[in-house]
């Protein structure tokens, strides 16, 4: 497998970003010079004009290291040993980004370590949705000072770190449920020299009065969440790169892919300011099942604007704005504590 096809999750073309069927993923740039770029001086040349421009910073860092000297060196005992376990770890089908032990997401070099959840490439796509928004709406957004961000479910710390380091006056509050998680969210941000502007804690969500532990922080500005959307049913199908490294509880998102987006929908009326907003990553049939989920709870005083598609052309990212006075949500809009029905 290649590594763009671990990045999109499956081994065919035919996987979205967690892995559903019926997507159209990106595949690795076929060598410019075919066979002919046998000489490994020639294949890292060619490599480089493909991996740099595509903004994969760490593999063109690697590649650049490759002096002309060292590519006619024979390997040491020891090379050749490192060589044979990464090489060993790969055809045991572990992620690329395990191995390596970091990824580029957004331009930051981020470590990653299993079983915390792998940043996919569309999702670069939800903050960059994101930094639109602020953009376009600076003074809604963060009158005072940049916009006081909260993210639910911070995996590697991707979403969180990426915001920050685009903008400079935000400060952001980080919670996962999954110790693991949230290790490698505080030592990501300690290596890129961002944790004075980000609070990171354990939470889950999905336990009732859970939203109580954020209200000390004070309202929101945006939430922002790639939650587990997987269909309970497709856990199965997924590729054993995911499967069988990755934390299932990232991933699994219930019956319908819903058990999580439904504690976040109910979560937005009680944290976030007036005509504030909340952007979710979810599986191309949500659109639909979130609109008419929040059609039949108008008192959650929240409306669908937006549905954006992902680079392969599935509605992938959901733009929600909250209106009416801050805290207007009844106590009974919380959902219980098992997964909420999902309108068929």
């Amino acid at each position: 497998m290649t590594s763009a096809e671990s990045r999109k999750g499956k081994n065919t073309q035919d996987s979205g970003p967690r892995g559903e069927a019926g997507g159209s993923g990106p595949t690795t740039p076929r060598c410019p010079l075919g066979n002919s770029a046998s000489h490994p001086s020639t294949r890292v040349s060619v490599t480089l004009r493909v991996l740099v421009p595509r903004g994969d910073v760490s593999t063109g860092d690697a590649f650049q290291s490759l002096r002309p000297g060292l590519l006619s060196k024979p390997l040491t005992p020891w090379q050749l040993q490192c060589v044979q376990e990464l090489s060993s770890r790969r055809l045991q089908r572990m992620p690329v980004q395990y191995i390596l032990g970091e990824w580029d997401f957004c331009g930051l070099n981020l470590k990653m370590a299993p079983p915390v959840f792998i940043p996919r490439p569309e999702t670069e796509e939800l903050v960059e949705w994101v930094l639109e928004e602020v953009a376009q709406k600076p003074r809604a957004v963060g009158a005072q000072g940049g916009p006081l961000i909260l993210e639910v479910g911070c995996g590697s710390g991707a979403i969180s770190l990426s915001l920050l380091s685009q903008l400079p006056q935000s400060r952001v509050i980080a919670v996962d449920k999954a110790g693991a998680a949230i290790s490698l969210t505080q030592e990501n941000a300690q290596r890129l020299q961002l944790q004075d502007r980000i609070r990171i804690a354990p939470l889950d969500v999905t336990l009732e009065g859970s939203w109580a532990h954020l209200l000390p922080w004070g309202p929101m500005d945006l939430l922002v969440s790639n939650p587990p959307y997987v269909f309970h049913q497709d856990m199965e199908q997924l590729a054993p790169e995911i499967r069988s490294y990755e934390d299932p509880a990232a991933l699994d998102g219930g019956e319908k892919g819903m058990a999580v987006i439904v504690h976040l929908l109910a979560l937005a009326p009680r944290l976030l300011k007036d005509s504030g907003s909340l952007f979710l990553e979810v599986d191309p049939r949500h659109p639909e099942l979130v609109g008419s989920w929040l059609q039949s709870r108008p008192g959650l005083s929240l409306e669908l604007v937006a549905v954006r598609k992902d680079f392969c052309g599935r509605p992938r990212f959901l733009h929600i704005r909250r209106s009416g006075p801050h805290g207007g949500c009844h106590v009974d809009a919380w959902p219980a504590p098992q997964p909420a029905e999902v309108p068929g």
